[in-house]
This record gives structure tokens, C-alpha cells and sequence, in this order.
């Protein structure tokens, strides 16, 4: 089935074995031998072609594009194959208490790493420390994920994000902020911008402006959770504009001319 994908692709692309071989850095029979499964390619090789073709090296191995339908190919080529609404079943791995409720499972700093590889993983969630927030809905699932670096004030590095899980990625409105779980970057929380129509990708940005905004293609997200609160070690700074100093100032200044006015009553 690999051989049969390979060949299928490059016709898609519309072009030839030996073109294609050139472009990877194989001989032409090389190449000519994993379409035909003579060979089979090596895992550097399998990445590479789904580099090379825009699918993941999972799509390569598991779905048969002769069963494809255009609209599928539309789809796979524009990068939206993936289930952005939701519509399939998406097994979400949740710890629950002993009376069957859902604990909002906790990231520490140093597991946070692991977390691409071990987030629908029963056995990496069942060791992490859980907690309740009983304000929160029972019908909606959390987690909660630390934060690191400095581009998302007043959200500082230490602090947790208390976010709720997003199965239809379309419903996320511009300007949300979001955990979002990359292939690539592993957890970070920017605001996202919803460019799914046009660009099938999120652009994340951060309210530090000092850090520039970048786009995310939605083959390289495994999740996203809509920020609900967050859990500080700081108090954020509370800056006072000139009107309400100005305010304050006079405030003060009439608290002492009442001082003043009782001592000398006294």
C-alpha cells in the first residue's frame, strides 16, 4: 500500500519518478523500487516523503488513496483530512475520582516535555497530580498546563493555565487564547486566530508584542484547549493611568485637609 500511495501522490503532483527521486536525493531506481515494493524505505526516508508530499508519515502508512474520492484529495491537500470539526470520535483520556468524576489533571514543569507522546497515554495521565474546581462545568473537560517564558503578560512563567478541551476547532473565535499542542513546540499558550477557511492554519500571537506572531498548519496541532483561568505565584502589576493618579492624588490631599481640620478643632 506505501508503493501505491507514493505512485498516487507523485501523479497528483504530476511528476515523474525521476524528478521526484532528484528532489529527495535518490537514485531514480531507488525510488522506482519503494512505488513498485521491491523496497521498503527506511523511517528517515518515510518522513522524508511525507515532507516531500505534504502527508504524515501516519497517513502514508494507514490509508489507501486509491479509495480516495476527489473531495478526499481536496481535503488532504489542503491540509483539512484532519477532524478540525470534531465530527469523528476523538478518545480523549481523562483520570476520574471514585465516585466516576473527572479530575482536572495537572502538567508539572518537568513532565511537560513527555506531554506530546504521552497525552491520550492512561499510564503517563494516572501519575500526574489531579485536583477539582467545583465553580467549573461537570460537562466539559479540563487540564491544566504550566507556563514558561515571558509572552503572554500577565500570565507570568510559573504560573498554570486552567483550560477547557476544544473538540470542534472551527469554534474557536479569533482573539481566544489557547493551550495549543504542536508536534514541534509542544505546549504553548498564545491568542489564537482562527485562519482555518483560508489558510487551514492558526496564527498565534502574543500580548508581548516584543515576540512576532507565526502560523501553525493544522497537521501539526494534536490538540487545543480554550483558556478558562490561570493559577499565579504574582499578584500582576497594577498600573494606574494619569487620570486615575491624578484621582488618587486629590483623594489623599483632601484625606489630609480633614486630618488637619479635626486636629485643629481639637
Amino acid at each position: 500500500m506505501i508503493g501505491n500511495n507514493l505512485k498516487l501522490l507523485r501523479k497528483r503532483l504530476k511528476r515523474s519518478q525521476e524528478e521526484v527521486a532528484q528532489d529527495l536525493g535518490l537514485t531514480r531506481s531507488s525510488y522506482s523500487g519503494y512505488e513498485n515494493g521491491v523496497a521498503q524505505p527506511s523511517i528517515e526516508n518515510l518522513i522524508a516523503f511525507g515532507d516531500y508530499f505534504k502527508v504524515t508519515v501516519d497517513e502514508l502508512l494507514r490509508k489507501d488513496f486509491s479509495m480516495f474520492s476527489e473531495g478526499d484529495w481536496n481535503l488532504l491537500e489542503k491540509g483539512l483530512d484532519r477532524d478540525v470539526k470534531g465530527q469523528k470520535l476523538r478518545v480523549l483520556t481523562a483520570v476520574v475520582d471514585s465516585n466516576e468524576e473527572e479530575l482536572i489533571e495537572l502538567i508539572p514543569y518537568k513532565a511537560s516535555a513527555g506531554y506530546t507522546s504521552g497525552y491520550a497515554d492512561p499510564d503517563y495521565l494516572k501519575v500526574l497530580p489531579t485536583f477539582t474546581l467545583p465553580f467549573l462545568s461537570r460537562n466539559k473537560k479540563y487540564r491544566s498546563f504550566p507556563i514558561k517564558g515571558d509572552s503572554m503578560p500577565p500570565v507570568v512563567e510559573g504560573s498554570y493555565v486552567v483550560a477547557e478541551y476544544v473538540q470542534n476547532w472551527m469554534s474557536i473565535r479569533s482573539g481566544t487564547p489557547c493551550i495549543v499542542v504542536t508536534n514541534d513546540d509542544g505546549i504553548v499558550f498564545k491568542v489564537v486566530h482562527n485562519l482555518l477557511e483560508s489558510e487551514q492554519s492558526f496564527r498565534l500571537c502574543s500580548t508581548n508584542t516584543f515576540y512576532k506572531p507565526y502560523d501553525v498548519h493544522v497537521k501539526d496541532i494534536l490538540e487545543i484547549w480554550k483558556f478558562v483561568n490561570y493559577i499565579s505565584p504574582e499578584l500582576p502589576e497594577v498600573r494606574m493611568d494619569d487620570q486615575d493618579l491624578s484621582r488618587s492624588i486629590q483623594d489623599l490631599q483632601k484625606e489630609i485637609h480633614d486630618l488637619r481640620s479635626s486636629l485643629g478643632k481639637s
